[in-house]
């Protein structure tokens, strides 16, 4: 196999073109056998196996910075790359990531997580490089569906100005996990028509060139190709307003094609925005015929595309499936996703309620002020987000939400530790960013009925700003409602209290059984509310506690464990013992749930330990 000598980016410069294309092929067959493994993002990378082997055959990405936006596609790069026999670790705790880390190879230029900043990131290192007096190439690999983000449009827009030598390549697949919606959608999508135009300019250009006459001929024709060009695409010069030299549509399934359009666009002087056409999934079946389902996969059978295991109810289908009762009974409902109607459950109500369901695009900013606006003139807004993407609303929530005390509902989604995306896609902290906004109510459901009742409840009767914040996956032991109380004890004991909420009150119980193995008796406090805490929420329950435990799966900074011994000791009651268990104040690394609990001690056997040495202490 040819993808076995392949360790470098000189590697790759070394094949002939038709060893190029086998590379290709080996590549897209690599990445379905690794995946159906593995789980992972499938569809993403199948359709950039060509044009990242066109980078890799024009730079060498040990010196040239390649900047990936949002990054999961980034998997053929890292096979290029000498990371090849390490992909049975894929995502695995203490393997390989499934994103960008400078810390796993220098070809990594910058980690990235989240969509729309690979532009701005990639100036930078322009402007670095060029005060630096350096000579190494700059390119940033976006996506159409990047480009609903507003970021985006700040970075081409200073980019494009700039005069910088730099490389911007739009991989246009008219996807980003769903559906691309918006203006710029339909932009690209007409230029895609202009392909017949693009194919005549490379050729005219090239047989003009072969002598001193064809090339006044060209020069002289500059003016009436740009007026053809406007005529035949009006929207074409979107890009080239910016400040940008524009190529495009690239078809970025043919590497011979796409080699000469990199060499070419490295060879300019300035600011430069390569088109490229691709198809999400291409090579194989399923993932072409549903790239939304294949983006980010379970282990699967290859020959059929069936996930190996069937997941059960999930927190965001329960979630979906709630909030489209509570529509069918109140006509001012509406349902917002930024891009992710499928992974936060809202697929059921975009068909039901079509009118009153708004997909904006990766833009969670907008997403939050466009709610506010929807609230301020009546209706009940309902945006369902990832906690990790929720934090870049985060000053719509304070200005545009919190301000005027508008009711606008967050299904915050993925609270918590998620698993195998690491570091950029935990939601390890919206208990302490929502917790700074005035007036905001946080809800943290337990199981799925609590679900169903605290969504109930955020929608009906709570006054301004509320979010329902759950986790990836499933319910555990606890099934239970506990309706609208702040805290309730769920277990009595003696010895010490534990204090947690949402899923992690699986673990505080099962580690309450362990320590009364071990003649311990455990109090078990479950709060269903973090945000407000006020002390008249906490003295009931936590009145004589001498020994606390607080577990929770977020950073420390700000957690709800601070505030509550914080108002303890306001109180007059404050514990004598305390240990807060949480991620500390630090960004935790990929790996099964379980897993990364156990390593950070927030599953039922570190509670129970802590709880013994607190005791050992005493």
């Amino acid at each position: 196999m040819i993808l076995e000598k392949i360790h470098n980016s000189s590697d790759i410069k070394a094949l002939s073109d038709e060893e190029v294309r086998q590379l290709c092929g080996e590549l897209r067959r690599f990445l379905i056998n690794s995946v159906s493994k593995t789980g992972g993002h499938l569809a993403s990378n199948l359709g950039v196996v060509e044009l990242t082997v066109a980078i890799h055959r024009v730079f060498d990405t040990r010196e040239d910075r390649l900047v990936f936006d949002v990054g999961h596609q980034c998997y053929v790069h890292k096979a290029l790359t000498g990371r090849s026999d390490r992909f049975d670790t894929l995502r695995q705790f203490q393997g390989l990531s499934g994103f960008p880390k400078p810390y796993e190879s220098k070809d990594d230029a910058f980690i990235a997580g989240h969509a729309s900043n690979s532009v701005s990131v990639a100036l930078g290192m322009a402007r670095a490089r060029t005060l630096a007096k350096e000579k190494y190439h700059v390119l940033a690999l976006t996506g159409d569906g990047a480009l609903t983000g507003g970021l985006s449009f700040e970075g081409l827009n200073n980019a494009g100005a700039s005069r910088e030598p730099m490389i911007v390549i739009l991989n246009d697949n008219g996807m980003s996990i769903d559906a691309n919606v918006g203006a710029m959608s339909r932009h690209l999508s007409a230029l895609r028509t202009s392909r017949g135009y693009d194919e005549f300019k490379r050729r005219y250009r090239k047989a003009l060139n072969q002598s001193a006459v064809g090339r006044k001929v060209y020069e002289a024709g500059h003016d009436v190709k740009k007026a053809l060009k406007s005529s035949l695409i009006p929207e074409g010069s979107f890009f080239e307003t910016m400040g940008f030299r524009y190529i495009g549509p690239v078809d970025g399934h043919d590497v011979a094609a796409l080699t000469e359009t990199l060499q070419w666009a490295k060879e300019q002087d300035g600011p430069v925005l390569v088109h490229v056409y691709t198809i999400k999934g291409k090579g194989y079946r399923f993932a072409e015929q549903e790239p939304e389902k294949f983006h980010g996969v379970a282990p699967f059978d290859i020959a059929t595309g069936a996930p190996k295991k069937e997941s059960g109810p999930s927190f965001s289908s329960v979630f979906g499936e709630a909030l489209s009762d509570l529509a069918r009974e109140d006509q001012r409902i509406c349902a917002i996703s930024a891009a992710m109607a499928s992974g936060t459950g809202l697929n059921g109500f975009a068909k039901l309620f079509p009118r009153r369901f708004f997909d904006v695009g990766i833009s969670e900013g907008h997403a939050v002020a466009m709610a506010a606006g929807m609230a301020k003139q009546g209706r009940v807004p309902v945006f369902a987000v990832y906690s990790s993407f929720l934090q870049r609303g985060f000053d719509m929530l304070l200005h545009d939400v919190s301000l005027s005390g508008l009711h606008v509902v967050l299904g915050v989604d993925r609270a918590g530790l998620v698993g195998a995306d690491g570091e950029t896609h935990h939601g390890c902290f919206d208990p302490a960013y929502l917790s700074l906004i005035p007036g905001m109510t946080v809800l943290c459901p337990a199981s799925f009925n609590e679900m169903r009742a605290m969504l109930r409840y955020a929608v009906e009767d709570v006054n301004g700003p509320v979010a329902v914040r759950y986790p990836r996956g499933g319910e555990g032991g606890y099934q239970d409602c506990c309706g609208n109380e702040a805290a309730t004890v769920l277990r009595q004991g003696d010895d010490c209290t534990i204090v947690s909420y949402g899923v992690l009150i699986n673990e505080a119980l099962s580690a309450a059984e362990i320590l009364e193995q071990n003649g311990i008796s455990a109090r078990v406090v479950k709060l269903n509310r973090i945000s407000p805490l006020q002390t008249e929420d906490i003295r009931d329950v936590l009145t004589g506690t001498e020994r606390l435990l607080v577990l929770e799966d977020c950073v420390q900074s700000g957690c709800v464990g601070e505030r509550i011994t914080t108002l303890m000791v306001q109180a007059g009651i404050g514990p004598k013992h305390l240990v807060l268990k949480n991620c500390g104040d630090t960004f935790i690394t990929q790996g099964s749930v379980a897993q990364l609990n156990h390593a950070l001690g927030l599953d039922a056997e570190g509670v129970a330990c802590a709880v013994e040495e607190m005791l050992h202490e005493c």
